[in-house]
C-alpha cells in the first residue's frame, strides 16, 4: 500500500515559468486551460514530463507560453485567440470539453491538443479516434462514462445512504450532460433519491452547501469538471467541515483531504497530452495521430477523513482500492 503526501502546489510569481524573449527562437507551445496558478502543480508537473519524453525540455529547447482562466470558462475564448495570435507553434488544451471547443474555434490550422471527458467525435473535435482528419488529436479520459461506478462505491461505502446530492457546474454544459444521463439511471438502480445542485462560481458553490445542509442529504457526488478541480480544497473543506461523505472525480481531491475519488487519471492525461505535443513538434500530424483513450483508473481512499467523519472503510473496499491516503 502506497503512501502519499499532499501535494505542495506552485506558489508565489518567482516560481511561475515564463517564455522570454531569448527564447522566441524555440518553438512555443500554448497551454491553455482553466486551471490556476495555485491548482495546475500536479498537472503542469505531468505536462513537462510528456513533453520530456520526446526529448523536449522547457527553456531548453521548448517555450511555453501558458494560458490560464482561472476556472473562468468564458475567458477561454479570447484566450485562445491570443494564442493564435503569437502563433504558437502547437495548442496544448488538456482542461475539458469547453477548452477544446475554444481552441477549435480559434484556429483550424495550428495543431491542437486535447484533453475531454467526453466523446470527441460527438463534439466535433475529430472525424473518428483512430483518424481524426483535421488539426486536433488528443486524449478522452472517460470521466463521465465512469459516473456510475462512482456512486456504487461510495454507496458501498456509506451503505445506508438514501439520498444523494449531485454538484455539477451548469457552464459545462456537455461534461454535466453526460454526467446526469450515467448517474440518474445508476442512482435508481440502487434506490438513491438523486437531487442536482449546480455551481459555476465559487459563491455558487457556498450557496449550493448551503442547501446542502438544510436538506441533509446523506452523501454528495461531485461530477467532473475543470473548474471543480481549481477550487477542489474549497469544496474538500465544505465537505468534510459539514460531514458529508463526498466522492470525487480525480485523486487531486483526496490528496487535499477528499474522502474518495474513481476515475481516469487526468494527471497522466496532461502527461498523454504532453506527449503528443512533442511528437507533433518533431512533425507529425495531429491526423495521424489517434485520439487516445485513458488507461489508467484510480480507486483513492483517505484513511484520516474516514475516520474524521466517522465512516468504518470495509475490507473489500481497503481491497480495492488502488493507494489509501493514511
Amino acid at each position: 500500500m502506497k503512501r502519499r503526501q499532499v501535494i505542495t502546489l506552485i506558489g508565489g510569481a518567482a516560481a511561475w515559468p515564463l517564455a522570454t524573449h531569448a527564447q522566441q527562437a524555440m518553438p512555443v507551445v500554448g497551454l491553455l486551460t482553466p486551471q490556476s496558478r495555485e491548482s495546475i502543480g500536479p498537472f503542469l508537473d505531468a505536462f513537462r514530463r510528456g513533453l520530456a519524453e520526446t526529448g523536449h525540455v522547457e527553456g531548453q529547447n521548448v517555450a511555453i507560453e501558458y494560458r490560464l482562466s482561472h476556472g473562468r470558462f468564458d475567458r477561454l475564448a479570447d484566450m485562445a485567440a491570443d494564442l493564435v495570435r503569437r502563433q504558437v507553434n502547437v495548442l496544448a488544451a488538456p482542461g475539458g470539453s469547453v477548452t477544446a471547443l475554444a481552441a477549435m474555434a480559434a484556429t483550424k490550422t495550428i495543431p491542437i491538443v486535447f484533453g475531454v471527458a467526453e466523446d470527441p467525435v460527438k463534439l466535433g473535435l475529430v472525424a473518428s479516434l483512430a483518424r481524426p482528419g483535421g488539426n486536433a488529436t488528443g486524449i478522452n479520459y472517460l470521466t463521465a462514462e465512469v459516473a456510475a461506478k462512482r456512486l456504487g462505491l461510495l454507496r458501498d461505502l456509506v451503505p445506508g445512504a438514501a439520498r444523494i446530492a449531485v454538484l455539477v457546474n451548469p457552464a459545462n454544459t456537455a461534461n454535466t450532460a453526460s454526467t446526469l444521463a450515467d448517474i440518474e439511471p445508476a442512482a435508481r438502480g440502487l434506490g438513491l433519491q438523486i437531487e442536482v445542485h449546480n455551481a459555476s462560481t465559487s459563491q455558487e458553490i457556498d450557496t449550493a452547501f448551503a442547501a446542502f445542509l438544510r436538506g441533509r442529504p446523506d452523501v454528495l457526488f461531485v461530477g467532473p469538471d475543470a473548474f471543480f478541480a481549481v477550487r477542489r480544497v474549497q469544496l474538500v473543506h465544505l465537505a468534510t467541515r459539514n460531514a458529508i461523505p463526498a466522492t470525487y472525480p480525480i485523486r487531486e481531491f483526496v490528496d487535499v483531504g477528499g474522502l474518495m475519488s474513481y476515475g481516469a487519471s487526468v494527471t497522466d492525461g496532461y502527461r498523454q497530452v504532453g506527449v503528443y505535443v512533442g511528437r507533433i513538434l518533431k512533425g507529425t500530424k495531429p491526423a495521424d495521430l489517434p485520439v487516445m483513450q485513458a488507461a489508467k483508473f484510480e480507486f483513492v481512499l483517505n484513511q484520516q477523513t474516514a475516520k474524521l467523519l466517522g465512516i468504518d472503510v470495509p475490507p473489500m473496499l481497503l481491497a480495492r482500492a488502488d493507494e489509501m491516503i493514511e
